[in-house]
């Protein structure tokens, strides 16, 4: 697998992440009505991409804000969504900052661990390779979820984005 190709790849996953999130509108940002809000899902997506980028679970390093508990969503094992407080929710610009942070990081932290090593999380068993293979799905998976929302809630759509360069 080649470095520089999978970061390119996941960093233009994380900037289709990032025009999603820009393009919000502020009443579909935490609408109540939404079994997930926006910032949820966009928030979620973000944390697992910073955290499936890290070496592993323990050597991962939590951002500088964070909703503690709640990261894996809506599974009650996993962290309660119903139970977030409204000082919980973070504003738009507190999630690109948060994209911006992982995209900024995505080439180290993606050299940092050979791809033939273990994934470095107990509930991925293959290697790091697959790992990030794995993530860049997850983060398609939600910027998809996004995108729909927004195409058939405020009618907004958006191109492809070919790479991270």
């Amino acid at each position: 697998m080649d470095t520089a190709v999978l970061t390119s790849q996941i960093r233009a996953a994380l900037k289709m992440l990032r025009q999603s999130i820009e393009s919000c509108p502020e009443d579909l940002w935490s609408r109540p009505t939404d079994h997930n809000a926006f910032w949820v899902l966009a928030y979620h997506t973000v944390f697992f991409a910073h955290l499936y980028l890290s070496a592993s679970q323990e050597s991962f390093e939590h951002f500088e804000r964070e909703v503690q508990g709640h990261e894996y969503f809506g599974k009650s094992d996993l962290g309660d969504w119903s139970e977030l407080t409204s000082g919980d929710e973070f504003a738009k610009d507190d999630v690109l900052a948060y994209c911006d942070h992982v995209h900024e990081h995505v080439s180290q932290w993606v050299g940092a661990t050979p791809f033939d090593a273990p994934s470095g999380f107990p509930w991925l068993k293959f290697a790091k390779s697959e790992a990030h293979l794995y993530n860049l799905r997850h983060i398609q998976h939600h910027v998809g979820q996004l995108n729909e929302r927004l195409r058939q809630e405020a009618g907004i759509g958006f191109g492809w984005t070919f790479d991270g360069r």
